[in-house]
């Protein structure tokens, strides 16, 4: 398993020892996903942390009416996790799916959250990272959400070249609480 790259990831946001290191290795395994192959089912436990090395991971709920609704996308070099779920220790509102095949180093929750416990360094990646990502980048997002129209979120999408391509029109829809029908209207306008 190559973790070179996982591990550059890790220490952007904070330099873990070598110790550190060998530990979170020790519970890391590289696992590949077909596309639709669900890694986290809405009802269920998160039992890993994922850090996404290729392919496209969708985070979404189904709404009444039986439809997906997709909350955020997940590219390569990401981190992937059931958050909320894990930090309640409930069963997670959201699915994880492969929205493309998908290779990914894994690594058990219970594991993981003893080591944190054990590694300051490891403890303070994970804040970094969670403040980072669950505060600094999800504040502007809950706020376009609020005040910004479809076609302003759309063009933001857009802005995002390879993640929009790698999408189907009825996710992109759907990320942007839209119908399919609203989002040609709003291609064509463009």
């Amino acid at each position: 398993m190559n973790q070179l790259y996982f591990l550059e990831k890790v220490n952007q946001y904070y330099s873990l020892s070598e110790e550190t290191t060998e530990a979170l290795l020790n519970i890391c395994t590289e696992e590949k996903y077909s596309k639709n192959d669900l890694l986290l089912e809405a009802g269920h436990m998160a039992r890993f942390y994922y850090f996404l090395k290729s392919g496209l991971v969708g985070y979404y709920t189904i709404d009444e009416n039986g439809d997906s609704i997709y909350k955020i996308f997940f590219e390569e070099n990401s981190f992937v996790a059931s958050t909320a779920a894990i930090i309640k220790n409930e069963p997670s509102d959201f699915n994880m799916i492969a929205l493309e095949d998908c290779t990914v180093i894994q690594y058990p929750v219970k594991a993981y959250r003893e080591l944190l416990e054990k590694h300051h360094d490891l403890a303070l990646f994970h804040l970094y990272y969670l403040e980072k990502n669950w505060v600094v980048k999800k504040e502007p997002l809950e706020v376009s959400l609020k005040y910004e129209t479809a076609k302003q979120r759309y063009l933001q999408l857009l802005e995002n070249k390879s993640l929009h391509s790698r999408l189907k029109q009825h996710q992109i829809a759907s990320y942007l609480g839209i119908t399919p029908t609203q989002l040609s209207r709003i291609k064509k306008e463009i």
